[in-house]
């Protein structure tokens, strides 16, 4: 049996509520090995189950099932499979999955949605001044600090804005453009940008905004205008980058002869594929399709928006060339159902695909109690920067008894922060220890909230309770049945031909069968070659297959098979003077080797489909026999009938 589909099996049903959830009282309503099973869960699992079955089982018929399924599970955690590795990462995998619904804010996408959608009907003209992230903690303070001076200088000291652009940007146009970054819209810039582009007020310069990867921004708003929406547009192009100004001389003269073409009729298409020389749009004609503000270079923008719908530009310049330009189509903004698509697809890509957990994390955090002792932790970061070097900075910590950090009533000292971090970081490398240590504190305490807010789910939502507790026993009942009878039932062959010996009256056939190899090979030639070596050479058999593949190749195949009188033609043909069938596929001739015709099966092999089988179902009742004896099991009776009723 396959894991993934036994598994999937176990919650195939999993938006079914238990019908008890909505009770005051979840009685117990069975105790297996000392562990209580509740109402919820036992009903829940009975409704499922009946609707998986063709005949719904009675209410007698499924508590022996449940009670048997129980038993296994009581016998993966004696063996402790809920303790493996294996199992903690498989579990708490689909924990996380199946809670994301329940850990994130659905109103948060709904606002994301209306807060795009609501941008999109204006561009801001902006400039800003950026600074890169610090590869270490202190450098990103740093930077953090300089660039809010440098902002207080412009605000409060009357620098100029440009000039300190200039001076300090890290973004290299600013040296030409002062900064400036002309009209954006949404949903094209990450998102920390164009929150604060679209809620500083204009003429106002925003905070210090951190845009990871990117570096840190202030961002001035100069004006806002109307969305022009998109321009439909095509063009052609002359490009004059690179060449001596006698060259682009010529090139001028060139698109000045287009233009008189085109506004003497000349075909548009026509003329952008043989002359332009932009190859990403010259063989379409020069259809550039439809793009929005910020999208192309500003001349080519001012001059495809300032146009109407067919007319076409006198020759233009910008940095790549000389263009004409043809307007085909202007394009609004859409309605919020004709633009969800390019919104989400937008919101996906950035930092507000995970802003419903986020926010849905901050309120966690509120409630069960975050706080962070800053003296314990500049305390750690003391004792790292007298070390020598990052294992040794790592090392000044690891099963440190120091508080750093609080969730609730869960403290969270220095050594375990330290052992959160992977041993491989800790041992070396160039990365800043400390900066290290405070990342995986921030990432401790938010899998410390999560995990708190998991275990209030399971305690207080039956639904989630009931596929987590499902899943979670699906996994044990695979394993422990894996070892006892599935698994065991394929290898154990000493088990396999003891139990075939005792039963052998159990197994017979009604025709003859063939057991040994059919040999197939590519031509008749290499066939008899094949019959020659074999009947030349003795090989034994767990070899054989090894052999023949090495010394012959792609050119001979064997089969073993133990296969009845008129169930293969080919064997039929080899074994039981049968007509020669059609070839299959390119083995074109065969023979037998080491074969011959028996009338009953002779050893566990040859009846290995039917005998796994039933020796299955012997070890699984021996099984299940042993755990009724090794568990007690108690029913209330009581709780039982009122199911019925």
């Amino acid at each position: 049996m396959k894991k993934k589909t036994f598994i999937l099996s176990a919650i195939a049903a999993s938006a079914l509520l238990s019908a008890s959830a909505a009770k005051t009282t979840d009685p117990v309503v069975m105790t297996i090995n000392g562990k209580d099973i509740r109402q919820s869960e036992f009903e829940y699992l009975y409704q499922k189950n009946n609707l998986q079955q063709l005949a719904p089982q009675t209410l007698d018929e499924y508590i022996d099932m449940f009670v048997v399924y129980k038993l296994k599970v009581a016998e993966a955690e004696a063996a402790g499979i809920h303790l493996t590795d294996e199992f903690r990462k498989e579990y708490d995998s689909y924990c996380a999955e199946l809670s994301k619904p329940y850990l994130s804010d659905s109103l948060v996408g709904k606002r994301l949605i209306d807060e795009a959608y609501g941008r999109m009907a204006k561009s801001r003209k902006v400039s800003h001044i950026m600074l890169p992230l610090g590869a270490t903690f202190d450098e990103n303070e740093a930077n953090r600090a300089k660039l809010d001076s440098i902002r207080n200088a412009i605000v409060n000291g009357g620098a100029d804005f440009g000039e300190m652009a200039v001076r300090f940007s890290s973004d290299r146009s600013a040296v030409r453009n002062k900064g400036s970054m002309g009209y954006i819209i949404a949903n094209r810039y990450p998102y920390p940008f164009e929150y604060a582009a679209y809620t500083t007020p204009v003429g106002e310069i925003s905070q210090v905004v951190e845009d990871a990867p990117y570096g840190f921004h202030i961002i001035k708003v100069e004006d806002e205008r109307p969305n022009p929406g998109k321009v439909e547009a095509r063009h052609i192009l002359k490009l004059t980058r690179g060449l001596t100004p006698e060259e682009a001389e010529v090139k001028k003269a060139q698109i000045d002869s287009i233009y008189n073409v085109l506004i003497n009729g000349g075909d548009f298409d026509a003329i952008a594929r043989a002359e332009s020389e932009d190859p990403g749009s010259a063989a379409n004609g020069g259809r550039l399709g439809a793009f929005g503000p910020g999208e192309m270079v500003k001349e080519f923008e001012d001059t495809s928006f300032s146009l109407k719908e067919g007319e076409i530009s006198k020759p233009f310049a910008t940095a790549y060339g000389y263009h004409i330009v043809q307007t085909l189509a202007h394009h609004g903004i859409g309605t919020l159902e004709e633009e969800l698509a390019g919104i989400q697809t937008a919101i996906n890509r950035d930092i507000r695909a995970t802003l419903p957990e986020k926010e849905r994390l901050a309120e966690l955090k509120q409630t069960f109690g975050v706080t962070v002792d800053s003296a314990a932790l500049l305390n750690v970061k003391a004792k790292m920067a007298n070390s020598g070097n990052t294992a040794d900075a790592f090392a000044a910590v690891n099963g440190g008894s120091d508080v750093i950090a609080t969730v609730g009533d869960r403290k969270i000292l220095a050594g375990e922060i330290h052992d959160f971090i992977p041993e491989n970081v800790r041992s070396g490398g160039n990365a800043d220890a400390f900066t290290v240590f405070n990342q995986a504190m921030n990432n401790l305490i938010d899998e410390t909230v999560i995990g708190k807010a998991r275990e209030e789910l399971a305690a207080n939502n039956a639904e989630y309770r009931n596929i987590v507790n499902e899943y979670r026993d699906g996994i044990l009942l695979f394993e422990i049945s894996n070892r006892n009878v599935w698994e065991r039932s394929t290898t154990d062959t000493e088990g396999l031909n003891q139990y075939f010996e005792n039963n052998r009256s159990k197994y017979g056939w009604n025709a003859p069968h063939y057991k040994g190899y059919v040999v197939f090979a590519t031509s008749d030639s290499i066939a008899n070659i094949a019959k020659d070596y074999l009947a030349s050479n003795k090989i034994e058999k767990d070899s054989l297959m090894n052999t023949i593949h090495e010394k012959f190749g792609r050119n001979i195949k064997l089969e073993r098979v133990v296969t009845g009188k008129g169930e293969n033609a080919i064997v039929d043909n080899v074994a039981f003077d049968g007509e020669r069938p059609e070839a299959p596929g390119r083995w074109v001739a065969w023979f037998g080797y080491d074969g011959r015709v028996i009338e009953t099966p002779e050893e566990a092999s040859d009846v290995r489909g039917q005998i796994t089988n039933d020796y299955q179902q012997e070890l699984e009742k021996k099984w299940v026999d042993s755990l009724r004896k090794k568990y007690k099991v108690k029913i209330n009776k009581k709780a039982i009938k009122k199911l019925s009723e």
